[in-house]
């Protein structure tokens, strides 16, 4: 089944190019293997549109197998090499330009506490109102005592 959304698939020159990465083997559970080249479109598109994994289309198969497949090759190095490989077919050479690899930081939220505002340890006010603190710290009597 070919998924609807082409815009995020891999041509057929980017997969020539990095499948033998992925060798079909006999599953042992007696299924047959997922295509891989499903899976590794369903990781982009998740990548690229920002979508959480639960919004996969059904067209790429169920979520789930879609993460485990992107854990994994990420633990054992191999998408890195995905990478590799199909960014050679962008780039002439090992250090890709600036303006081809960027993150856009106008989404990206801060906590709250990002910003220098945190908790603040012991008490907050004075006692009293702050018009009448304000002589106390200065070093003169209150003339209005409470």
């Amino acid at each position: 089944m070919t998924p609807r959304v082409p815009r995020h698939q891999l041509t057929d020159d980017q997969w020539n190019l990095i499948a033998d990465l992925f060798p079909t083997r006999n599953c042992k559970t007696g299924r047959r293997a997922r295509d891989r080249r499903t899976i590794l479109n369903a990781i982009f598109w998740v990548l690229r549109t920002g979508a959480p994994w639960r919004d996969l289309p059904i067209e790429f198969g169920p979520w789930s197998t879609a993460w485990d497949f992107f854990n994994k090759w990420n633990q054992d190095r191999t998408f890195d090499e995905v990478l590799r490989r199909l960014r050679s077919c962008v780039v002439s050479h090992d250090d890709p330009p600036a303006e081809l690899w960027c993150i856009d930081g106008t989404s990206i939220r801060a906590a709250r506490c990002s910003s220098g505002g945190g908790k603040i340890d012991g008490p907050r006010r004075t006692e009293g109102s702050r018009s009448g603190a304000l002589p106390g710290w200065l070093g003169h009597e209150d003339p209005h005592p409470v």
